[in-house]
């Protein structure tokens, strides 16, 4: 069975293990600092196993060293989001603590595929690269996955249709300037327009921009974690099963799009090689200023860090 770490054993990390329990992708680690939360939902984790039908081994563990021969590490460790906070609110303190995840995963799991759920995604999904050295096809941030499923429950409410018939993608960096593209949004096939009048979809495109901090405003002390565990889970399936799966992601840009060492959200193919293939949508002029204006939030981000720049 492969071996799948999760770092961070806050509510998106325990949903994430159950998920991945629950598809039997691995035997999954769950780690976390604070003296035994890991191990305690670890083990309340594995005794779930006779009555959802899973045979996953589940262990928790408060050593970041135990991700040591994972085959996928999904991290979640960080400080969450509080209302009145932006994601790039985040940034400086949750960079140290990913910095130090990085070391750990570079010195433990030399071999392994890493997605990134902590906030600011773009950035962290960077910092991650930077500070491991791995190939740019193993490292990945989660974002596009959730903010498209927002896009598609949303649209999917307003049409009155099933979820399963929505197809929609959000790119860009996940956060205020996230793109959802209204172009690519369809039911089976049919443009969303056939089903939706145009002042509703431009609300709908804003509540999706929104999503997060709706959801932190509702909560007050905390931030969503189902829909990211679930994203972060079928990105992990995607690869760990060769899947081929077709999911906006942040992806490390080469060109791609017109940008050059950024994460940034575009869709991508993801395979047992990682982020295999960057697939190249056409947009529209409104959509590719929209883009690139995301793209200038995540470089000043990115910014912010003060990497020294190396040459890969």
């Amino acid at each position: 069975m492969p071996k799948i770490s999760v770092i961070g054993a806050g509510n998106v990390g325990a949903s994430a293990a159950l998920y991945a329990a629950e598809k039997q992708l691995g035997d999954v680690t769950l780690i976390d600092i604070v003296e035994g939360v890991a191990k305690g939902k670890g083990l309340d984790l594995l005794q779930a196993g006779p009555v959802q039908k899973y045979d996953t081994f589940i262990e928790g563990s408060g050593d970041i060293r135990d991700v040591k021969g994972s085959d996928l590490i999904i991290v979640t460790a960080g400080l969450p989001r509080k209302p009145g906070m932006s994601r790039l609110d985040l940034l400086k303190a949750n960079a140290d603590i990913i910095k130090g995840v990085a070391e750990a995963i570079r010195d433990n799991a030399k071999n392994a595929f890493v997605i990134m759920v902590t906030n600011p995604l773009d950035v962290m999904t960077y910092l991650m690269y930077r500070v491991t050295g791995f190939p740019r096809e193993r490292v990945m941030g989660m974002a596009g996955v959730l903010d498209s499923a927002r896009f598609r429950a949303f649209l999917a409410m307003e049409a009155g249709v099933s979820v399963e018939d929505i197809q929609a993608m959000v790119l860009g960096g996940h956060g205020d300037t996230m793109v959802p593209l209204l172009s690519c949004a369809t039911v089976s096939g049919i443009p969303i327009t056939e089903f939706v009048k145009k002042e509703r979809l431009a609300e709908i495109v804003q509540r999706t921009r929104d999503g997060g901090a709706e959801i932190v405003k509702l909560l007050q002390t905390g931030s969503a974690f189902y829909a990211p565990a679930s994203s972060a889970v079928l990105m992990a399936e995607s690869i760990l099963r060769d899947r081929k799966r077709v999911v906006p992601c942040a992806a490390h840009l080469k060109g791609e799009y017109g940008f050059k060492d950024i994460y940034l959200g575009v869709p991508c193919v993801l395979g047992a090689k990682g982020v295999e293939k960057i697939v190249d949508v056409p947009l529209s002029a409104e959509e590719k200023a929209a883009l690139a204006n995301s793209a200038e939030e995540v470089r000043k981000g990115i910014a912010d860090l003060a990497l020294e720049p190396v040459a890969r």
